[in-house]
């Protein structure tokens, strides 16, 4: 089976003639006939059905022609890109958890190379996906956090995934809540002292383990939690809800930091942020500008 052939059969059922499939695609129709022939004794099903006016596309024939389709059209872009040389466009892909400063850094990079044309691709999501996705190519740089308690569990499971962990910064841990919540006077605050309030953490989907929460005090016995999908809802409940989140007191800017404040907690856990690559990547410039950014 070659992409020829399936371009061949895209064309005489688009056609419904041999003849004029052949005429489209500049070849002799007993030379189309045969290349369709041979792909029919192949696969193991009949394609088309002749008939006096053309040909007839069978059910098994419509259902193979549709995933030729998807292949003939991935193909095209692959060589557009790398072939042909049409349309190359800058690309840069990042995973991260829910932290601001990653997209500020993300904003920034953007800025600086501001490309006529470009494919960038910023993803919050979940820890478990930030890490896949660095493992799959899929993201050249994840930006993540860990805790005391998590740290060397993470360790393990980058080196298992051939993923380097490289440590920019740590983080004393606070609380996020509202400028407005009864307690947002005091210098700081204990989690007995927040436990009638409920506790905002980013959901992980299947990955319910304390090791993959990226919040800090992770093992905490909170009375009452909501667990979230984005920053922004994550924020709306804390105004609404007299809600909490643990962090690391980086507020950015916008709604978080004119309406959220950070308070130093009594309990102590170190959050080390910093970023995930394949181990032995060449990091592009535009990776590399973007650590520079994060880390700055």
């Amino acid at each position: 089976m070659t992409i020829l052939q399936l371009k061949y059969v895209i064309a005489i059922d688009e056609e419904c003639s041999m003849r004029k499939a052949a005429d489209r695609l500049y070849v002799s129709q007993p030379g189309l006939s045969s290349a369709v022939r041979d792909l029919e004794k192949e696969i193991g099903i009949q394609i088309f059905e002749r008939v006096h006016n053309g040909v007839v596309t069978t059910s098994a024939g419509a259902s193979f022609i549709a995933y030729a389709r998807h292949a003939v059209e991935q193909f095209e872009m692959i060589e557009n890109r790398y072939v042909n040389g049409a349309g190359q466009k800058e690309t840069f892909a990042v995973s991260m958890q829910h932290y601001t400063i990653a997209v500020n850094a993300f904003i920034d990079t953007v800025k600086e190379y501001d490309l006529p044309e470009y494919q960038f691709s910023i993803r919050e999501t979940q820890t478990s996906e930030v890490i896949d996705d660095v493992k799959n190519m899929k993201s050249e740089v994840g930006v993540i956090a860990l805790s005391d308690f998590n740290k060397n569990t993470f360790k393990k499971i980058f080196a298992d995934a051939s993923l380097e962990f490289h440590e920019l910064f740590t983080r004393d841990t606070y609380v996020y809540l509202s400028k407005k919540h009864p307690l947002a006077g005091r210098n700081e605050l204990s989690l007995e002292e927040l436990q009638d309030y409920p506790c905002m953490v980013f959901d992980q989907g299947d990955n319910t383990s304390f090791y993959y929460r990226e919040e800090a005090l992770a093992t905490y016995d909170y009375k009452k939690v909501i667990s979230t999908n984005e920053r922004a809802t994550n924020i709306e409940l804390m105004l609404g809800l007299d809600g909490y989140a643990v962090g690391a007191a980086m507020l950015g800017e916008g709604k978080t930091s004119s309406e959220i404040k950070a308070i130093k907690l009594k309990e102590e856990e170190t959050l080390t942020f910093g970023y995930i690559v394949r181990k032995g990547s060449e990091l592009s410039d535009m990776a590399r500008s973007f650590i520079e950014k994060l880390s700055r």
